[in-house]
């Protein structure tokens, strides 16, 4: 029995695949945190709302920082 041939995704392929559904749950994500905002149906303070943004800022600066990291790999071609 021969097998047929199968393609294998391409490594940008596999990269727009799994950051459109990531990115697409981080802003759905953030959609919902802004009902929270209502404040027919929650109370909070200043303060809190400063950590909350505060964390998602800290962790979006870190997870940016991971795309413009310097090429280290050596190579004499």
């Amino acid at each position: 029995m021969v097998k047929p041939k199968v393609e294998r995704e391409t490594k940008n392929a596999k990269f727009k695949r799994i950051a459109s559904g990531r990115t697409s749950r981080i802003l759905e994500d953030l959609r919902l945190l802004g009902n929270c905002a209502n404040t027919g149906n929650y109370t909070y303070t200043e303060n809190e709302v400063t950590k909350i943004f505060s964390a998602i800022e800290k962790e979006l600066k870190r997870t940016k920082s991971l795309f413009n990291k310097p090429q280290t790999e050596f190579s004499l071609d």
